[in-house]
């Protein structure tokens, strides 16, 4: 058993500064630099429960994505990969994959509050 949820939708560009400053202008939201992963910009509130960042990419077309935060990396990944879904690449503890369709959605560990993880998180047999 292991549990899994959206938690993170992804602003993917090369172009993250003018990006940053559309996304938090047209949401009415504040922009804050992640400290640590300078490639992180979030945008605070923007769509509530979730977070919401823009992501700098050194390469690669422009496109959003969404993070799967889970107590159990592999069974996640392995669901996902039932589910139709291929392996891209990994990176750190994240584990990217193409889901059907061809969006990418990266599997991560639990990044939220714990609690607030796990009354949202769908549980999995």
């Amino acid at each position: 058993m292991h549990r899994s949820r959206i938690s993170t939708v992804l602003i993917d560009t090369q172009e993250a500064d003018a990006a940053t400053a559309f996304w938090s202008a047209a949401l009415g939201v504040r922009a804050r630099p992640n400290a640590g992963e300078e490639q992180f910009t979030e945008l605070e509130g923007a769509l509530p429960g979730l977070v919401t960042v823009v992501q700098r990419l050194d390469d690669g077309e422009p496109r959003m994505h969404v993070d799967m935060e889970t107590d159990d990396l592999d069974a996640e990944t392995a669901r996902l990969i039932a589910l139709g879904a291929t392996e891209v690449s990994r990176w750190l503890e994240c584990r990217t994959l193409r889901a059907p369709g061809g969006h990418i959605v990266c599997v991560i560990p639990v990044h939220s509050d714990r609690a607030e993880f796990e009354a949202a998180a769908t549980v999995w047999e």
